[in-house]
């Protein structure tokens, strides 16, 4: 070789080439560019490329395109560096035939005729040159043909043999609310398996390729619960983070009904592990507390994070019932509200007990739902009951404010004998639940008024309910007013229950009023019923 023909060329700092520059130019405009450009004579020229696609690997093909005139096999194993090569080196012309670039574009027009495998090869490759292929336009062809050929081959396989749809990996994945049958679904996903080698970013991209191409929803969640599953089992941290990203990103551009809350609680627990992106943990919340009347108290009870006292991640918890209520109480159904109430109700029940749980966080929690949605708050008062037995430091006014957010109206009568005589509530809540019960004393006997009862009803259960209506409550005044220490309250309070007292002797007084007059009733209709039968011995 003619020394005064060398040229010298750093690929990225990895290898040194020494080549013939007239067999290069030949066939690269780049070259032949530079060359043009240089000063002095043809010694030690040398040209350094800093980003050459592939490296030492891409300029060796190239090489080898020049050195055996412009003839070399092309694959879709070797496509991605050839094709970004030669836009790189600009070899869309040659002196001696067909350029390199005319070669590779041709070969993607014929992707369409590629074999599943081919495809598959393909993307693995353009995988590894990212982001140099994707500017070059292969991978989105890559893609798009992949998917097409998902699209038309619908349920066939034309790779059973490593795609089954009866492979057990696929019985590992998420369930989902798909309407077609199991076994539909498999022979939908047998391609999962094929996918699982590509990286996160491949992924984004057939998933939007599917949804628009108008795949169906649940078919695209199994992919992506199972991507996560499949790749999380040898990914580094960094890995799982990105992955995680991604299917969170996807899933929130989906149909929110193919998406199961057991699901994204799963995906929930590996996170905490992760530092994952604020903004993709917001996202996953937001979508957890949409499905909320889903969950289960298992669900719920995620732990603290690190330096944090509490047992459990009330904060979280929170968080999620913000984002279901969402835009309003009143957008929201009735009956997802009082699932999701009840659900509150175990989930206080369960944290009250903890010792570092403070009085601010528990109110919270029992006012993150409206009260209108609960119809009993007997789940609340033995939640309060719990608290406040563990936190018996607490003073006066924060019992108070606790007891506060407690529904005396929704308390059952149960609930309420043992409030009267429980040492851990304050007297004031005592007294409201005292009151709330002679409200609903005082109701009764309206109802029972209005209207009268005729002669032929029967009034001995309506008596009956009313003496024991009366009982109770008199009972109960009497519990209170017996641990009640009017030296610790104010006039007011003492007031109250004077009038309390004397509503009560009011009501006993028409409860009597109304016992005489059914017994007047009922002695009537016997006498009426004598008569009646003495009659016919009076004719004969």
């Amino acid at each position: 070789m003619d020394v005064f023909c060398v040229l010298e060329v750093d690929v990225n700092g990895e290898e040194v080439f020494m080549v013939d520059k007239n067999k290069i130019s030949n066939y690269s405009g780049r070259i032949k560019r530079l060359l043009g450009k240089s000063k002095g004579g043809t010694r030690n020229l040398k040209v350094i490329f800093h980003d050459f696609p592939g490296g030492g690997e891409g300029f060796e093909l190239i090489t080898r395109f020049c050195y055996s005139s412009g003839k070399i096999e092309i694959n879709p194993s070797n496509i991605n560096l050839l094709h970004c090569s030669a836009i790189f080196m600009e070899m869309n012309e040659s002196c001696f035939g067909v350029s390199l670039f005319e070669q590779t574009e041709k070969l993607l027009v014929e992707i369409k005729f590629w074999t599943w495998s081919e495809l598959l090869v393909a993307l693995k490759h353009c995988q590894e040159q990212l982001p140099v292929v994707n500017s070059s336009g292969l991978l989105h062809k890559c893609v798009d043909s992949l998917v097409g050929r998902l699209a038309l081959a619908g349920e066939a396989s034309p790779c059973p043999s490593t795609s089954s749809p009866d492979s057990p990996g696929l019985r590992l994945s998420t369930d989902t609310r798909s309407t077609e049958s199991l076994k539909n679904i498999y022979r939908a996903t047998w391609w999962l398996e094929d996918l699982m080698s590509l990286n996160p970013y491949l992924v984004e991209m057939i998933t939007k390729s599917m949804v628009l191409r108008k795949f169906d929803h649940g078919v695209i969640v199994r992919f992506l619960f199972y991507y996560q599953k499949s790749r999380f089992v040898t990914a580094t941290v960094d890995e799982k983070c990105k992955i995680i990203e991604t299917i969170v990103e996807m899933l929130y551009s989906l149909d929110q009904s193919y998406v199961s809350c057991k699901s994204l609680f799963g995906i929930l627990r590996v996170s905490l592990k992760l530092n994952i992106k604020k903004c993709c943990r917001n996202v996953l919340e937001n979508m957890i507390g949409l499905q909320l009347d889903q969950a289960t108290l298992d669900n719920l009870l995620v732990p603290s994070p690190v330096g944090i006292d509490q047992s459990y991640d009330v904060n979280l918890v929170l968080r999620f019932t913000r984002s279901f209520l969402g835009s309003g109480f009143c957008r929201v159904p009735l009956i997802r509200v009082q699932k999701v109430a009840n659900l509150m109700d175990l989930y206080i029940a369960e944290v009250s007990p903890d010792p570092s749980l403070k009085p601010s966080k528990f109110c919270s929690l029992i006012s993150a739902i409206p009260d209108l949605a609960r119809e009993s708050s007997d789940g609340i008062y033995h939640a309060m009951d719990m608290y406040l037995e563990s936190h018996a430091e607490l003073s006066k006014e924060e019992k108070k404010r606790i007891c506060y957010a407690l529904n005396h109206e929704k308390l059952s009568s149960e609930c309420c004998k043992h409030l009267a005589h429980n040492s851990n509530f304050p007297s004031s809540s005592s007294f409201l639940a005292l009151a709330s019960q002679q409200n609903k004393l005082k109701s009764l006997l309206e109802d029972t008024n209005q209207p009268k009862p005729s002669i032929n009803s029967p009034y001995s259960s309506v008596e009956t309910e009313i003496k024991g209506k009366r009982k109770e409550s008199c009972e109960q005044i009497v519990l209170y007013a017996g641990r009640l220490d009017i030296s610790d309250e104010n006039e007011k309070l003492k007031a109250n229950l004077h009038g309390m007292q004397c509503r009560v002797l009011e009501l006993e007084k028409v409860c009597k009023k109304m016992q005489n007059q059914m017994a007047k009733m009922l002695k009537s209709k016997l006498s009426g019923q004598s008569n009646a039968r003495s009659l016919p011995r009076l004719c004969s």
